[in-house]
């Protein structure tokens, strides 16, 4: 009997905070009764008062329990021995009380420290994981959201979620308006991602972080979302990014139409191509992609119904016009027809201010300099000649989208530190057949090596990170030493080189511009911009998928003179009317004398306004969209 009773009152004692107070509440009560008993039935009251009733001894009784100073006055021992063992009973039980309560409440808060308690929040952006693009991320989630009323970032991962904060205030001290919530668990834990409402988020931003099973956890993590027996109805709208390619059907398996995949080797070997053949190019991209500045949005126009694709460029004076949402199919369109025209349920994607800046001024007035325009004349392509210093596994898929951009007889010369694997060698060589591809294992941050290879025989010169190799700062301490000793070299030789670099840490973007350098990619940077986006807006992956396959329409910086005598200052709409005639559409242009000034853009000008005169020197290019460079 006695070991059940032990029993009982460990299990009792396991149910929390609440079943103490309860059981201390049950003893108060029985010695308080047992008191009050004794009391009426005995007819025990204090020195020269009248015999006590049970409910008059019971709130004395009660009242000692609570207070051991109330008893100082009593007279008569028999009612004294009564209140002192009551009192006695009634410390012993308060200090007992007031312990249990301390616990619970310390309990609690290290429970609330621990980020477990569930989010109540509505049309929040959910972040599932951490890396180091959330910053990023939260930054740009900042200035989108400016106009938008409460705006809140419900993050969930794997760390402490007073770390989280803490890293958080450190490198967002004013966060203005938005609000950001931070919960500790496991992002591909159902129980832990039920705890962040996924059910009332707006978007879902799965990151993947540089764990090599990072994938796979990102395949469980959508798995879990999407497959919740308690999720709701309406598709979600999932972000991700994935290393693997071999992984992407997969998730487009599970995640259907629910999830956007952003393949982050590809997209960044894309646009490391795209780049280096074209100087300033990422800084357009950069302007695209971010919210800072002038971004792309999508609406529904009536007053444009039935006008040509062409006629549109000309109808917003402040906004660009770059593209077609098809409402029939929901297909993206960029630079379409200029006969194609716009049907009633279409949206026109434009770049602009904000969204509600994309109305047309249906301007008639504007005059076309005609006798400025010229006649174009395509450039003939020939064979390039290609230089990658450094190597990672991201200069397979840079080989293949240079075999895609490039004609027959180009040459790839690839300089790296350790050597690279005959096997890969054999694959590269028998695949990218336009390619004449030579591999050389040298010391990419020696000046004498970068000295010997005669920089200056390439057409462009990428550098890459040793990410396998190398932990990351060393790596791209690497790349900085690289870069400083090119443009060295560019300077004493008075020569103009194209380079693209890649940066594994964003804050190394900073140290590298002191070399003057145009074009840097910085792959987390860019990632987590696109991942901004695209997580306001699901309809612009298609944009950015279109602008960077080799297929179609993709940006271009061409020469001015290829459109127009710049012998006195022109307005946008000549250009545009210039462009548009060849079947491009013009969005910006690049002015040659701001090419070092980080100020400025490096130049860069995308979406100007159209009345504004423009003098361009020759060396000066217009920005378009179009299917062939």
């Amino acid at each position: 009997m006695w070991n059940k009773i032990k029993y009982a009152f460990d299990n009792l004692m396991s149910k929390g905070t609440l079943a103490m107070v309860a059981l201390l509440g049950a003893l108060s009560a029985v010695i308080v009764l047992v008191a009050a008993t004794i009391i009426s039935l005995f007819e025990i009251q204090p020195t020269g008062e009248e015999p006590l009733g049970f409910i008059e001894g019971f709130w004395l009784s009660m009242m000692r329990t609570l207070d051991p100073g109330t008893m100082g006055g009593d007279a008569g021992w028999s009612f004294r021995i009564i209140a002192f063992i009551v009192t006695i009973g009634g410390i012993f039980i308060i200090s007992t009380l007031i312990g249990v309560l301390n616990n619970g409440i310390e309990s609690h808060l290290d429970k609330l420290r621990e980020g477990k308690s569930f989010v109540i929040e509505k049309n929040h952006t959910l972040i599932l994981g951490w890396s180091s693009k959330i910053f990023t991320i939260i930054s740009e989630l900042q200035i989108a959201n400016e106009n938008v009323k409460k705006p809140r970032i419900v993050i969930l991962a794997n760390r402490e979620k007073v770390e989280m904060e803490s890293e958080i205030r450190s490198a967002f001290p004013k966060l203005k308006q938005l609000k950001i919530i931070c919960r500790s668990g496991a992002p591909d834990n159902l129980t832990d991602i039920n705890m962040v409402n996924p059910n009332n988020a707006k978007s879902i931003i799965v990151l993947n972080d540089d764990n090599a099973a990072s994938d796979s956890i990102i395949i469980k993590t959508i798995l879990a979302i999407v497959n919740n027996p308690h999720r709701r109805q309406e598709p979600y709208h999932i972000l991700t990014e994935i290393k693997d390619e071999s992984n992407l059907e997969i998730v487009n398996m599970i995640g259907k139409d629910e999830v956007e995949v952003i393949l982050t080797d590809d997209i960044i070997g894309r646009i490391i191509i795209q780049t280096s053949r074209q100087s300033g190019l990422s800084m357009v991209y950069q302007e695209l992609m971010d919210f800072d500045g002038d971004e792309i949005y999508f609406s529904q126009i009536k007053e444009l119904t039935g006008q040509r694709y062409g006629d549109s460029l000309m109808q917003f004076k402040e906004s660009s016009v770059i593209g077609i949402l098809n409402g029939e199919n929901q297909q993206v369109l960029i630079n379409p027809s200029m006969d194609y025209v716009i049907q009633a349920a279409d949206e026109i994607i434009a770049i602009t201010k904000d969204d509600d800046t994309l109305i047309p001024s249906l301007n008639s007035k504007f005059k076309i300099k005609d006798h400025l325009i010229c006649d174009f004349e395509e450039e003939v392509k020939s064979a390039e000649k290609m230089l990658i210093l450094g190597w990672n596994q991201r200069a397979i898929i840079l080989l293949r989208e240079i075999n895609e951009y490039v004609v027959e007889g180009s040459i790839v010369d690839i300089y790296a530190h350790f050597e690279v694997s005959s096997e890969i060698k054999s694959q590269v060589k028998a695949e990218y057949t336009k390619l004449t591809i030579n591999f050389h294992e040298k010391d990419t941050t020696s000046r004498e090596v970068l000295q010997s290879i005669q920089i200056f025989q390439y057409d462009s010169i990428q550098v890459l990170c040793y990410r396998e190799e190398l932990e990351t700062q060393e790596a791209d301490a690497n790349t900085l030493i690289t870069l400083l000793h090119l443009r060295r070299i560019s300077e004493e030789q008075e020569q103009e080189i194209k380079i693209v670099s890649e940066m594994l840490d964003v804050k190394n973007r900073d140290l590298a511009e002191i070399t003057k350098a145009d074009d840097f990619i910085v792959s987390d940077k860019l990632i987590s911009l696109l991942m901004s986006q695209v997580s306001e807006n699901k309809q612009l992956m298609r944009v950015f998928e279109d602008l960077l396959r080799s297929e179609g329409s993709e940006i271009y910086l061409k020469h001015v003179k290829n459109y127009m005598n710049i012998s006195e200052p022109v307005d946008f709409y000549t250009i545009l009317e210039s462009a548009k005639r060849r079947g491009e559409t013009a969005i910006g242009y690049r002015l040659e004398r701001y090419h070092n000034d980080s100020q400025k853009a490096y130049g860069v000008v995308i979406n100007p306004n159209k009345s504004d005169l423009i003098h361009f020197s020759e060396k000066d290019k217009i920005i378009v969209l179009a299917e062939e460079g």
